[in-house]
């Protein structure tokens, strides 16, 4: 199974790389596959790569059903098994 999941752009490094952060948590990606990226949109991320933008309401809404199932929480129980 393939998860991709929404991520907030915190930083730009140059055209094709940045910073984003899931609940506490910040990663490199690879911006390559999308264009106009900018700090602070959605995107969605897949094994290191943005694959397209997201609208923000829609990303917080998938952020919203993604912590209320539990599979999202603060950088302490991401991926705690209960």
């Amino acid at each position: 199974m393939c998860l991709a999941i929404p991520v907030r752009v915190m930083e730009k490094k140059d055209d094709e790389t940045a910073t984003v952060e899931l609940s506490g948590v910040r990663h490199q990606v690879s911006l390559a596959l999308v264009d106009n990226v900018a700090v602070g949109d959605y995107v969605i991320v897949h094994v290191g790569y943005a694959l397209s933008k997201l609208d923000p309401a829609e990303a917080e809404a998938t952020l919203a059903t993604m912590r209320a199932s539990g599979l999202t929480g603060d950088a302490s129980t991401v991926g705690a098994q209960s």
